[in-house]
């Protein structure tokens, strides 16, 4: 294992605020987020009992950027999973400065119609997901490329 590289992060937490979609001046989509992910362990002095809560910044590019931006808000459920980057530059006094985000791999819905932040708050927005209003793509495949399978008459005849 002399060679082991291993950069894997999977995240379910909820939004901290609505996710910031931008354009590079290539064009290229971007979206910025946090996810609140609760503690699985407390510490004993933990203030008023409340669970503590790591906030992670998250970033998205491309179609998973605009997927996020049009799908999610703040206090949505999200599960991401990705990678770890350490970003570095220079700000404009000449500080060095750095910056440690999951950048996204792959996005998913945690919640279920009915549950969210838009949840018992009236009508939910025009571009909030639920599940009545997407569209999934349909694949078929060709009946000519499915497998054909036979019955065995005798199991004895298996050679495991």
């Amino acid at each position: 294992m002399a060679n082991f590289n291993f950069n894997k992060v999977i995240l379910g937490g909820r939004l901290t605020g609505d996710p910031e979609l931008k354009q590079t001046p290539s064009g290229v989509s971007v979206c910025s987020f946090s996810v609140a992910v609760n503690r699985r362990f407390q510490s004993q002095n933990a203030e008023g009992g409340q669970p503590q809560a790591d906030f992670i910044n998250v970033v998205a590019w491309r179609q998973s950027a605009e997927f996020v931006s049009k799908y999610f808000r703040k206090g949505s459920s999200i599960c991401v999973v990705g990678s770890i980057q350490t970003r570095t530059w220079t700000d404009q006094q000449g500080q060095k400065r750095y910056a440690t985000e999951v950048v996204a791999d792959e996005i998913n819905f945690v919640d279920s119609k009915g549950e969210g932040p838009q949840a018992g708050f009236g009508a939910a927005p025009q571009n909030a997901y639920t599940p009545d209003n997407y569209a999934a793509p349909s694949y078929s495949t060709p009946a000519a490329s499915s497998p054909k399978f036979e019955e065995l008459a005798n199991e004895d005849d298996l050679p495991f």
